[in-house]
């Protein structure tokens, strides 16, 4: 089935990936002054280092992927998340300000339901027959707005 939407959506802001590296370079500075000295590691900077290269590769890998079908919205929040709701479940879907809900990722019980998002405050706000919430975070609400209009119609 064709998709009338399709986003992709990824951790890529500058100032996320400054405060990374400025963070890594104590741990990374102290690791080589050990191995240059040849004493034995230390565990907490062995293990600073290995928790700020895993932040660092979770940030590479997250990805938010929306695809809107007229049948379905699929939402993949790799690595954790994916859904798939059929629109026959859909009370009422409507493109939203949701404002800033504490963060970026995914958060659970604001008064929105769960948020998925990347970054900025916009996003499909769907609320399902059975009463459960939720948004799923956009860069673009113009051209995603339009769809939901093209669907609420039918």
């Amino acid at each position: 089935m064709k998709p009338l939407f399709t986003e992709k959506q990824r951790f890529n802001q500058w100032w996320i990936w400054l405060l990374l590296v400025v963070s890594s370079i104590a741990p990374i500075i102290g690791l080589y002054r050990e191995y240059i000295n040849r004493s034995s590691f230390q565990n907490i900077r062995l293990s600073s280092f290995i928790v700020l290269f895993l932040v660092f590769l979770l940030l590479v890998i997250l990805q938010l992927k929306t695809t809107i079908t007229s049948k379905s919205i699929h939402l993949a929040y790799f690595p954790f998340v994916w859904k798939t709701i059929n629109l026959a479940d859909i009370e009422t879907m409507k493109v939203v300000n949701y404002g800033f809900v504490g963060g970026w990722g995914i958060r659970l019980w604001t008064s929105y339901g769960t948020v998925y998002n990347v970054r900025g405050n916009k996003g499909l706000h769907i609320k399902l027959k059975n009463g459960k919430q939720l948004v799923i975070g956009t860069q673009k609400p113009e051209k995603l707005e339009k769809v939901v209009e093209q669907l609420n119609s039918k």
